[in-house]
């Protein structure tokens, strides 16, 4: 037990001591106004690689989602970046702002954005992609329609061709090879082209007109995305720096330290149902029950987004088992021989009276081959090839919908870390909304013991340590508020 303590505390060391970078240069991030030019240059290297990310991600977006050419793409993002680089380096609202649309994702507008997202990805992807799919399926069925049909008007020809070829010679004795087909066989075939190409001109206008919808509903919606993120951000971070009572329920370390200094550790004794401890978060039973009523509702659009890339599959492996079936299909050599003997008997009766066959003199001899081929698809006909199905887009999607079931868990998290961030970025706001939970935990307690609370606000920590420079202490309180809980 000696051995694993050690070890323990030997692994939390390590850990604490990877974090202190990451801790510094949070503090340089969220502060205002850099103290030294070490502190200006870490937080310019900051904002840079946060503006050259963005740049990144409105560049995928004009590329993929407008359809823009790279290099207007790439203009548009560097003045994108820019302007981010500016308005963080420039701007410590926007700075708080900007990272706070980050836990945003966790709550529950932020699952409504990655389910919105996501449902608009899959359908960008696996509607037209089906539609293809029976495209290519409809044109299998157009060209074995036209082979067929005109293997059987060349059979018809061939079989005209055969008869003529007989000619005055085999109608001797009013006797020979007629044939004869009844309607007009361009016609026909001409009226089932029409038919199959009217199939195909309805199925790609849908395709298109999909394409068209999805890309534009895309569109919308990832500039949505974007916006409801900032605006959920903007809501918050107004609410924070206006109301004290709002997302004030955090039992955190400057009100643990307050509450010490101010012998006033009772008013947490027992806690209230309401105040939440960051150092130890912990989900209710109430939490839970509403995080698996959630997820049930979450498991049901896993379901039906596995129902529809399955579609898209099974769409996929009938046209393409379509498709192969029609490339295979061979080519049927037809040979037709039309052979006519014509002989003639003198005296043939006399024969018979002895029972013996007649001598036959031949009189006329005529062979004539016919050479075709019985083709069930069209050369001029081209095949359609099937459209495989979008194996990143399917997994992006199902990676969002599966990040927003995880939301369902961590949006408590997300809340505190939304506190926490808002807290670093504006200390002085958090000392005063400290000094309100405070004032709350106190007439609390009053309360349920029955007295009547004291007027005005608790007295500072600051105040009653026996310090004779209230500013400086009250200074040293608002800069200790910042930290990330």
């Amino acid at each position: 037990p000696a051995s694993v303590e050690k070890g323990w505390r030997f692994w939390q060391l390590g850990i604490r001591k990877a974090l202190d970078p990451l801790q510094a240069a949070w503090d340089v991030f969220s502060q205002p106004v850099p103290a030294s030019c070490g502190q200006l240059l870490t937080q310019l290297l900051l904002c840079a690689s946060l503006a050259v990310a963005a740049a990144e991600l409105v560049c995928h977006w004009l590329v993929s989602s407008w359809l823009y050419p790279l290099g207007p793409a790439g203009i548009i993002a560097t003045v994108c970046g820019l302007l981010v680089f500016l308005g963080l380096g420039l701007a410590p609202p926007l700075r708080c702002l900007f990272t706070l649309s980050v836990p945003t994702l966790g709550t529950e507008q932020g699952r409504r954005l990655l389910l919105s997202y996501s449902t608009a990805t899959l359908a960008f992807a696996v509607v037209p992609n089906v539609l293809a799919n029976m495209g290519a399926a409809g044109q299998v069925l157009r060209c074995v329609t036209e082979g067929s049909l005109e293997s059987l008007l060349n059979t018809t020809r061939q079989l005209h061709a055969a008869s003529r070829a007989l000619g005055p010679t085999g109608r001797r004795g009013n006797q020979g090879l007629t044939f004869e087909t009844q309607g007009n066989g361009s016609a026909f075939r001409l009226h089932m082209l029409k038919v199959t190409q009217g199939v195909l001109e309805d199925f790609s206008a849908l395709e298109w007109q999909t394409r068209a919808a999805v890309l534009g509903t895309r569109r919308v919606a990832t500039g949505m995305f974007v916006l409801g993120l900032l605006v959920e951000s903007a809501w918050y971070l107004h609410r924070y720096l206006t109301d004290l009572r709002f997302d004030n329920i955090y039992e955190t370390r400057q009100l643990t330290r307050q509450l010490a200094q101010a012998q006033a550790t009772h008013l947490v004794a027992p806690p209230p149902t309401w105040l939440l401890r960051t150092a130890r978060p912990k989900l209710s039973q109430e939490e839970l029950l509403s995080c698996l009523l959630r997820l049930g509702l979450l498991a049901l659009l896993l379901v039906a987004t596995t129902v529809i890339v399955a579609t898209d599959h099974m769409a996929f492996l009938l046209a393409q088992a379509a498709v192969d079936w029609a490339q295979k299909l061979p080519a049927v050599p037809v040979t037709l021989m039309v052979k006519y003997d014509a002989t003639y008997t003198v005296l043939d009766f006399i024969p018979f009276l002895f029972n013996q066959p007649p001598v036959e003199s031949p009189y006329l001899s005529s062979r004539q081959d016919f050479h075709w081929e019985l083709r069930f698809t069209s050369p001029g006909c081209p095949l359609l090839p099937a459209q495989r199905p979008h194996a990143a887009t399917a997994l992006a999607a199902g990676s969002l919908q599966l990040l927003a079931c995880s939301t369902v868990l961590l949006e408590t998290y997300a809340r505190r870390l939304r506190h926490a961030i808002a807290a670093s970025f504006f200390p002085a706001q958090e000392a005063r909304r400290i000094r309100h939970l405070h004032a709350r935990l106190r007439r609390r307690y009053h309360r349920h013991q029955g007295q009547q609370p004291p007027s005005g606000p608790p007295p500072s920590p600051d105040l009653m340590d026996g310090t004779l420079d209230p500013l400086k202490n009250q200074g040293a309180c608002v800069r200790g508020a910042g930290g990330l809980e």
